[in-house]
């Protein structure tokens, strides 16, 4: 298991690849997000990005994903208190593959709660051709080694 001392400032995950298809980006768009750059192919076309776009909300949820495959799945997660400044940089696109890159810039073991720590996190999302498409700043909650549980 991972815990928060295993998360110093400085460490970073690199994700594996996740390719985004285009069926998942109309399926999500369809459901959440219908603006016609998302939608529709012709649509698309005659707007500033000259064509189909993901969701920047299905691209958070792609890093969502390869936060979990890539360290939320081994690790005593608390959740999250939330995140800031959610960036979205460059389009992305039917066919695109991503990978994230999770850099822990500050570990902060709770005061009050001391079977925890809160982790702050830089995160980058890159499209195959190495340009970041997405960064978000972080926040995660990890339990703490040998902590007894506070259930709250």
């Amino acid at each position: 298991m991972i815990y928060f001392e295993d998360l110093p400032a400085g460490d970073v995950r690199e994700s594996p690849p996740r390719t985004i298809t285009r069926e998942e980006m109309l399926a999500f768009a369809r459901q959440y997000d219908p603006q016609p750059f998302h939608l529709d192919e012709e649509a698309a076309r005659k707007t500033i990005y000259g064509g189909l776009i993901a969701s920047g909300w299905l691209t958070v949820a792609v890093m969502m994903r390869l936060l979990w495959d890539t360290l939320l799945k081994d690790a005593v997660s608390l959740g999250s208190p939330g995140a800031d400044e959610v960036r979205w940089l460059k389009p992305v696109r039917p066919g695109d593959t991503l990978r994230a890159r999770f850099t822990v810039v500050e570990a902060i073991p709770s005061r009050s709660k001391p079977d925890r720590g809160v982790v702050k996190t830089l995160t980058e999302v890159r499209n195959q051709h190495g340009e970041v498409v997405m960064t978000m700043r972080g926040l995660g909650m990890f339990g703490r080694r040998g902590a007894p549980r506070d259930p709250s």
